[in-house]
């Protein structure tokens, strides 16, 4: 960075700041704890390997993803982003059961509410109910004879145009 302060990474590491000085762009002098951080998980040596590595357009994000897996590893050692991951995931899969239980019991309670429709009897010589729900035509000529039902209706044509049964 040249200039007046060193960036965090040099002042940490208590080095000079060159104008090419790699880490400057993403670790300012007002926030040393962030290298602080990075430079304790992942050593400040891999860090400017990576960015080296990686497009300057690219950089930035990756020094933000640094940051935040090396507070996380801070948090837990052992599993550290992966651990928060899975922490939320099961998070989510529990508020997702919490709400199929609210929507089973708001489904029961509305059901508990709605007036319960009695079931019609139907007398099978009475055709006034037929008549008042509007059925077709067809279902008022039903005989109780069941082989006259089936005979009539493989006598119709079939889908090729010629009588199914004779």
């Amino acid at each position: 960075m040249g200039g007046n302060s060193p960036c965090a990474s040099c002042k940490l590491l208590r080095r000079r700041c060159t104008k090419d000085c790699i880490f400057a762009p993403y670790f300012p002098p007002d926030d040393p704890h962030k290298f602080a951080i990075v430079h304790k998980v992942f050593g400040a040596s891999n860090v400017s390997k990576m960015l080296q590595e990686l497009p300057v357009h690219q950089r930035a994000d990756a020094v933000s993803s640094l940051v935040y897996e090396a507070n996380a590893r801070v948090r837990d050692p052992v599993y550290g982003c992966v651990g928060a991951i899975s922490f939320l995931q099961n998070q989510v899969s529990q508020l997702q059961m919490q709400l199929a239980v609210a929507e089973a019991e708001i489904l029961c309670i509305q059901m508990q509410q709605e007036p319960m429709m009695p079931t019609p009897q139907i007398d099978p010589d009475d055709k006034s109910f037929l008549l008042q729900n509007n059925l077709p035509h067809q279902y008022l000529n039903f005989t109780s004879s069941s082989n006259n039902v089936i005979h009539d209706s493989l006598k119709r044509e079939s889908i090729f145009g010629h009588d199914m049964v004779s």
